[in-house]
């Protein structure tokens, strides 16, 4: 029984003896962007749909100002 069980452990350390120092091959992939693709990351996208959001805003209220100045 102790035989079974240390050869088990030896066969276990070995395999991972061996499978630790195997080298994995790794790529490199440079990629490039554009400056305004950027910065449109450089911004979070709360960021970007808050300019979106104030945008809308903006045309809304622009439109209630044109209202309001017809009544004169």
């Amino acid at each position: 029984m102790k035989n079974i069980i240390l050869s088990i452990a030896a066969v276990v350390i070995a395999a991972t003896a061996l499978t630790s120092c195997r080298e994995t091959e790794t790529k490199t992939i440079v990629k490039e962007v554009n400056s305004t693709e950027a910065a449109k990351e450089s911004e979070g996208i709360l960021e970007r749909a808050a300019k979106k959001v104030d945008n809308e805003v903006n045309k809304e209220i622009d439109k209630e100002i044109e209202k309001i100045g017809d009544d004169n």
